[in-house]
């Protein structure tokens, strides 16, 4: 039937082009595509992308071109790194700042997978399959952007205990970073002794950093915030993340400043601070 999935072999017949001319397309983003057991599907539908474009010509386009969700999505659940990234490159390529590919692409993509995990529409081997791509996508684009020269200063920033999710941390780190700023990232589920001891070995520390994205989150957040407080108690704390309302519930918890639920909020408070000084 016409409305069943076609291989890229199949594609390639539809659009009269080579095998490989078809899987170029799925690896850039140009074509979207999921991975069922290892083989490649297209929707006979999306192939109007590709003709439109012009799916004789010998290589995909890769500037203007801005991959959907979905695309992003199917790269990320199928564990495809190096097509995720490839949909990644041809965003920066379209002319969208790095900070932009994080805050407007990653982030977004990794809220939706975990919101599709709580549906029940995706598996909690698909969604740590496509956290673990995520965090090296997010790894690859910091060492792709790293700033050099003096740094502003030092931040920590971590999640607590029972805080799984690693992506806010680590996108926060890289806008830090780039915003020249040295970062000691502790990551997701960190023990609250362990988060005061790296605090209290940091002189001159600008702030601590805390991400907190679920409910469950924000009792460990508390108490991370109260055992730094005991050993550092001039250290600014910053809170922020999905789980966290407002001002007054990152106040409730302990927190100095709330940074809301973008990483590039955390920046801002992190300048502020620094002005401050």
């Amino acid at each position: 039937m016409a409305s069943q999935p076609l291989t890229l072999l199949e594609a390639a017949e539809e659009l009269g082009v080579h095998y490989m001319t078809v899987y170029r397309y799925v690896r850039t983003g140009r074509l979207p595509a999921s991975r069922v057991g290892g083989i490649w599907h297209v929707a006979p539908g999306d192939l109007a992308l590709v003709r439109r474009g012009g799916a004789g010509a010998s290589s995909p386009r890769p500037t203007g071109l801005t991959p959907t969700r979905s695309q992003r999505q199917a790269r990320l659940v199928a564990g495809d790194e190096a097509g995720a990234w490839n949909l990644l490159e041809a965003a920066l390529a379209s002319d969208m700042s790095a900070e932009d590919v994080l805050l407007e692409l990653v982030a977004p993509t990794m809220r939706s997978i975990g919101l599709r995990w709580e549906r029940g529409q995706l598996s909690i081997a698909d969604e740590h399959r496509a956290s673990t791509v995520a965090a090296r996508l997010i790894s690859r684009l910091g060492a792709r952007f790293a700033r050099r020269g003096v740094k502003r200063g030092v931040v920590v920033l971590a999640a607590p205990s029972g805080e799984l999710h690693a992506a806010p941390v680590a996108i926060a780190a890289n806008l830090l970073r780039w915003a020249g700023f040295e970062v000691v990232e502790l990551g997701p589920n960190t023990p609250a002794d362990a988060l005061a001891e790296t605090v209290a070995r940091e002189p001159g520390l600008l702030a601590v950093g805390i991400a907190c994205t679920t409910d469950a989150a924000r009792r460990p957040a508390q108490r991370a915030i109260a055992t730094v407080r005991r050993s550092s108690p001039d250290v600014p704390i910053l809170l922020g993340g999905a789980a966290i309302s407002d001002a007054e519930h990152a106040r409730k918890l302990g927190a100095d400043v709330f940074t809301g639920q973008r990483a590039d909020e955390v920046v801002r408070a992190v300048e502020n601070l620094v002005s401050a000084r």
